[in-house]
């Protein structure tokens, strides 16, 4: 509890100590209405445009963040009273030269050329909208937290067209007031413009960003000025409905097809700029990727990320609260397996300072699953610069519960936290202090987490201490605490590494870094130990390679099946060491043709080896196909009963982007650990901003003879209609 207390008093003053003015508030962009009209059509041909200020003179990020862009840049904004309107002219190095991968929306940042826009409507340096497209015209949009992470899953409605010829590529776009969130009366937005430019591996901003960082970092936004403060949207209301038909058929129980059609959609009120309300009826969420398969080795489950559109906005308010293994709140926990009948969210910005976020989901009753209501409270109040406390507090409640016909399922359960989340002023210093206490029928002891952690990251020296302690009754039934399965647990994780920048026509830095994870049980009695020593080398190109040696102690504390294939498995409390060594290859994003490539090899439980071996090739036809053949092959080698066992997850993927507006994708997956192989094949039709028309396709079959399981094909219709 002393060091606790020490590491809550240091941030504290650290945080006040940095909560100075920010770092490029000298950097100025003055935005005015716009003279005349604009149209959006890539073409700098607009006479409003002759009036506005220029931003150019940007400075390079990487491969080195000490000299100016080497292309040249030029940016304008302007306003009207429903749009905010940008016009960028990105000048080529190379005349004719553009390295795009697809016209897919919402696009791979590594891999495109590419002009996107951050906006801090709020000026907390906090959260923020990201916009922008790449050079072939695949546009790009999402909503930022927690300092600048970018969730392309968040989409909305606004207007973007690209030109290209010889000497440059153009973007302009219209940004509706409606589809953004804003503070009332606020005369300045942070704000900065980036571009990469893979033809000679550049990254550049307006505002300088140190190379450690990306971009999007709200923490070196410049400021955008407005002559008057940005103009009141009006009511926003926008309806989307959707109808959707499905046709599945189930082979191996010889079920005649079923016929399902499907009626619903979702309403967003904009209860103030700032404040959003999103109701949903009777959801459907066929369109939504199929989850990429993976391999799993691990005692503990797998974590796949949130997609469905009505969790979306202000996400960061619900699914951030917590780590990556210790999360309170995980959206995909509501829904599983059971449909959502209705559900209502209100999140957003009260004021500067304080931002709120409720949710209330009812899901349906399904086979031996009541009725379920789920509620989420969160509240976030910003403090110095950039820092914040957070409050949550979750609720799941089973509402038609017989315990007689539920007895495996507990009534309620119930999470209620507290974090405090450092970030300076310069981005170098953050960390986090965190509580947690579950409310679950029959448990009221030891059901509490504390974590906290504190990183500090420069260009050429990072270093992170955390520490967990998680109770053995702690349960969080709506969250994502896989460690929870060791019964109780303490954990530490020391990180460090170092960078050393060097004057090399090829390599950019080189240097090595120490990852170490250790657990305790209750009795403070070592249950897992990893330490990973690796070093890393980067190419001015963007390639890298890393080199590394591990080390391993693992004290079962359930049994587990090593091959996690539903055999047999070793005995709680045995006791394993291995050592393995591996290595990590990435080529530059700048050829057709890339590639990906790690491997391990070394030993493995109960003193058995695993090899294991993973690639992807990808080959572009810009703008137009993307193909990629992605393959994860395991050898274990174990003593009796399991002996050899080879594991295989190969998975071809082909994205076709006809336009910016249509899009087929399909991808086959083979996975003989889960003894299937699964198709999917879907086409969108954009047909009008944020409007769809989809078509999904889906098969899956079994490995050994090709004969289907099951089978569905949906046809979706969405309109976003705004009043």
């Amino acid at each position: 509890m002393k060091k606790l207390l020490t590491i809550i008093l240091f941030s504290c003053l650290l945080t006040g100590r940095l909560s100075a003015q920010k770092p490029n508030e000298k950097y100025q962009y003055h935005i005015h209405p716009a003279t005349s009209e604009i149209s959006v059509d890539g073409v700098a041909n607009d006479p409003a445009w002759q009036n506005a200020q220029i931003a150019t003179d940007f400075f390079m990020i990487t491969p080195m963040d000490t000299s100016f862009s080497r292309c040249k840049t030029e940016v304008r904004m302007a306003y009207d009273k429903q749009n905010l309107y940008i016009l960028v002219v990105n000048y080529k190095p190379a005349k004719g030269a553009i390295i795009v991968e697809s016209l897919k929306r919402d696009f791979s940042f590594g891999k495109n050329d590419n002009f996107l826009l951050f906006m801090d409507t709020f000026d907390d340096r906090t959260n923020g909208f990201s916009f922008g497209a790449n050079a072939a015209g695949a546009p790009w949009d999402g909503q930022q937290g927690d300092g600048g992470t970018v969730d392309l899953s968040w989409d909305n409605k606004w207007l973007s067209e690209v030109k290209n010829d010889d000497d440059k590529w153009v973007w302009e776009a219209a940004i509706p007031f409606k589809s953004i969130r804003y503070k009332p009366g606020i005369s300045k937005w942070g704000i900065n413009f980036s571009r990469q430019d893979l033809t000679i591996s550049e990254k550049s901003a307006w505002a300088p960003v140190p190379r450690q960082f990306p971009s999007a970092s709200l923490a070196y936004t410049g400021v955008l000025v407005w002559d008057t403060p940005p103009p009141n949207p009006g009511p926003n209301i926008s309806l989307i409905p959707f109808a959707a038909t499905r046709l599945t058929k189930d082979y191996q129980r010889d079920t005649p097809n079923k016929y399902k059609t499907t009626v619903g959609g979702d309403v967003k009120i904009g209860l103030s700029p700032s404040l959003n309300l999103d109701l949903t009826v009777n959801p459907d969420f066929s369109q939504v990727d199929v989850d990429v398969q993976q391999t799993n080795l691990n005692r503990f489950e797998l974590f796949f990320p949130e997609r469905r559109q009505f969790f979306l906005e202000n996400a960061d308010l619900f699914a951030n609260f917590g780590y990556a293994s210790i999360r309170p709140f995980f959206s995909r926990r509501i829904g599983l397996g059971v449909p959502i009948q209705f559900g209502a969210r209100m999140s957003g910005k009260l004021n500067k300072n304080w931002r709120i976020g409720i949710l209330d989901v009812q899901t349906a009753s399904q086979d031996s699953t009541p009725k379920n209501n789920y509620a989420v409270f969160a509240l976030q109040r910003q403090v110095f610069a950039r820092s914040n406390v957070r409050f949550i507090f979750i609720n799941r409640d089973a509402i038609n519960y017989f315990p007689e016909k539920h007895a495996s399922l507990n009534r309620y359960n119930r999470n209620i936290g507290a974090e405090y989340n450092l970030a300076s002023v310069n981005n170098l210093w953050t960390g986090k202090v965190m509580f947690l206490k579950s409310f679950t029928p029959g448990k009221s002891t030891d059901d509490f987490v504390h974590a906290a952690d504190l990183k500090f990251n420069k260009a050429n020296f990072f270093w992170q201490w955390q520490h967990e302690y998680v109770g053995k009754n702690y349960n969080a039934e709506v969250g994502y605490v896989p460690n929870a399965t060791r019964m109780g647990y303490y954990k530490i994780s020391p990180n460090v590494g170092y960078l050393f920048f060097i004057k090399s026509p090829k390599i950019i830095s080189h240097g090595p870094k120490l990852v170490s994870n250790m657990y305790w049980d209750k009795s403070f009695d070592p249950s897992d130990r990893e330490f990973v020593l690796s070093y890393n080398i980067n190419f001015i190109n963007r390639a890298t390679i890393s080199v590394w040696g591990a080390s391993n102690y693992v004290r079962l504390l359930r049994p587990f099946d090593p091959t996690n294939l539903g055999g047999p498995t070793l005995a709680t409390g045995t006791e394993h060491n291995w050592k393995s060594t591996g290595f990590d290859i990435a080529s530059g994003p700048q050829n057709r043709l890339t590639y990906n490539a790690s491997a391990i090899f070394g030993g493995y439980y109960d003193g058995g080896h695993r090899n294991n071996l993973r690639a992807e090739l990808g080959y572009r036809v810009q703008p137009y196909v993307a193909i990629a053949m992605a393959g994860n092959y395991n050898d274990i080698r174990l003593p009796d009963p399991w002996n050899r066992k080879e594991l295989w997850l190969v998975g071809p993927r082909v994205d076709v982007t006809f336009t910016n507006k249509l899009f087929f994708t399909t991808f086959m997956q083979y996975n003989n650990q889960a003894d299937n192989i699964n198709l999917n094949a879907r086409l969108q039709w954009r047909y009008k901003p944020a409007s769809d028309l989809f078509i999904v396709y889906t098969d899956n079959y079994l490995p050994e003879n090709f004969i289907v399981k099951n089978r569905a094909i949906v046809l979706k219709f969405t309109y976003w209609w705004n009043l």
